[in-house]
């Protein structure tokens, strides 16, 4: 393991966790347009993530793939060794590998809300905790949140529940990591034209939902993954923070 308060020389490598797909791929694509080495994280798809590769270095950028399992400590861990061994060290966590299974909260089958917490909470507490210990001086921590949790949108109970946590959890590690130069952030995404969302919806209720903001249009991955690149970036003064990304739904 590098030392992570040592200042370095060289591209910066970022690590996006759930990189294969949805706003995960537009964040990886777009930190890679700012130079940094990305390594594309996916569960269970690697031909998805292998297009990722290949259109950051079709464009010039560098990237390569990396598997593991978000909530298995062991596999977190080696992915995290494995980068540290190819790049040198870690400077930017991504986080954006969660699930979303919808029902009533009477109704929710509480094994659904096991696969939602053993992802979106265990997951992101396993990677956040081998961030905190690997990410180098001038890095960035970014989570995932939902805007669900402000907008407390009838089925999102157990979801919304679970991004909570991870809420929680970012502004807590932000004041850990104080005289490391890391900044944890969390950034909260509104309706977004992505497969996550759009699964399940019939037309009418993603016209609806994206009239929700004064901006009347659903977001779109690279509108998330300008906020990425911002904390991951120029935004150094940002910390302990959950970014609303969301066109200004209330």
């Amino acid at each position: 393991m590098t030392n992570p308060t040592t200042q370095h020389s060289g591209p910066r490598v970022a690590v996006v966790i759930g990189g294969s797909g949805g706003i995960g791929r537009a964040a990886a694509e777009r930190l890679a347009r700012d130079g940094v080495s990305v390594v594309v994280h996916y569960a269970g798809r690697p031909a998805r993530a292998q297009e990722v590769v290949d259109a950051i270095t079709g464009a010039g950028g560098r990237a390569s793939a990396a598997q593991a399992d978000v909530a298995d400590e062991d596999q977190v861990a080696a992915l995290f060794d494995a980068v540290e061994r190819e790049h040198g060290g870690v400077d930017v966590v991504v986080n954006t590998a969660g699930i979303m299974l919808l029902s009533p909260l009477a109704d929710l089958a509480l094994s659904d809300f096991d696969r939602m917490h053993r992802t979106n909470v265990r997951g992101t507490f396993v990677v956040s905790q081998q961030a905190a210990r690997r990410v180098r001086a001038g890095g960035a921590i970014v989570n995932f949140s939902t805007s669900v949790t402000r907008l407390a949108l009838p089925t999102y109970s157990a979801y919304a529940a679970t991004k909570g946590a991870v809420e929680a959890m970012t502004l807590v590690l932000a004041k850990e990591m104080r005289g490391r130069d890391v900044t944890v952030n969390a950034v909260a995404p509104g309706p977004t034209a992505t497969p996550l969302f759009l699964e399940g919806k019939d037309e009418a209720t993603v016209d609806r939902m994206a009239r929700m903001n004064p901006m009347e249009r659903l977001g779109t991955p690279e509108d998330v993954a300008e906020v990425v690149a911002f904390l991951a970036g120029p935004g150094r003064w940002v910390n302990g923070q959950v970014l609303h990304a969301n066109g200004g739904a209330a």
